[in-house]
């Protein structure tokens, strides 16, 4: 029972890590997508490349606030709800220890061990540590990993400046093939990624990756005809 009990935590952690990094990749992507959406859209209007690259830069840094922006306020809003169920947790540990520990072992009952094996890691995980064995069973949370929102924060913000330097770079050829070259790389970066992301979300590989290609290509086609009808315009 003790390789079952200590296996728990370790599945926890792989689940975060994978989560990290499948959030990684998806704001790559996003980096990538916005990103070229902008240069693409601005080369169609102008062959100036102060003005491409002023607009990609400028694309790149207001993505990369709002990544982070957005990452900070959502993971603070679910480490606070996270902590006030802990602590609602702690406070029936608390005030009704018998009700909780056998909780517990109804818990551990359900998972398939027989009652009285249930009810004694329920009571031997007791007396190592209640609080947490509750808060793993019960909750799905380990209260010492909480997320910590600047660390989403900043990892969201690098993963998409990351993926936006691609697009950025590519705009950066000769005015003559500059488009192309930034669809082709765009394209490839983003069937990788996508076949990154379904990896790690163990989803069918294909239909992910076709659906960012698509998704990918609509958005650079749209930014192109729009640049290019505003340049006619203007």
């Amino acid at each position: 029972m003790v390789v079952a009990t200590h296996s728990e935590p370790h599945g926890i952690g792989l689940a975060s890590r994978l989560n990290w990094l499948r959030a990684g990749v998806l704001g790559a992507n996003d980096g990538i997508v916005s990103v070229a959406g902008i240069v693409v859209g601005v080369a169609a209007a102008t062959v100036d490349r102060g003005t491409i690259l002023t607009a990609g830069i400028a694309g790149l840094a207001a993505g990369a606030v709002s990544m982070a922006l957005g990452e900070y306020v959502s993971v603070s809003t679910q480490r606070d709800s996270e902590r006030a169920v802990l602590a609602v947790e702690r406070r029936e540990l608390e005030e009704m220890p018998e009700e909780e520990l056998a909780e517990l072992a109804a818990i551990y009952e359900g998972k398939g061990l027989s009652p009285a094996t249930a009810w004694k890691v329920a009571e031997e995980l007791t007396e190592n540590d209640a609080f947490t064995a509750h808060a793993e069973a019960e909750l799905g949370i380990d209260p010492t990993e909480l997320t910590n929102p600047w660390h989403a924060a900043f990892s969201s913000a690098l993963s998409f400046t990351l993926g936006a330097l691609l697009p950025l770079l590519a705009i950066l050829t000769p005015a003559s093939v500059r488009v192309p070259v930034t669809v082709i790389a765009v394209l490839v970066a983003l069937a990788l990624t996508g076949a990154i992301g379904a990896r790690l979300g163990e989803a069918p590989v294909g239909r992910a990756t076709v659906r960012v290609l698509v998704g990918g290509a609509l958005a650079m086609a749209i930014t192109y005809a729009v640049g290019h009808l505003v340049g006619m315009a203007i």
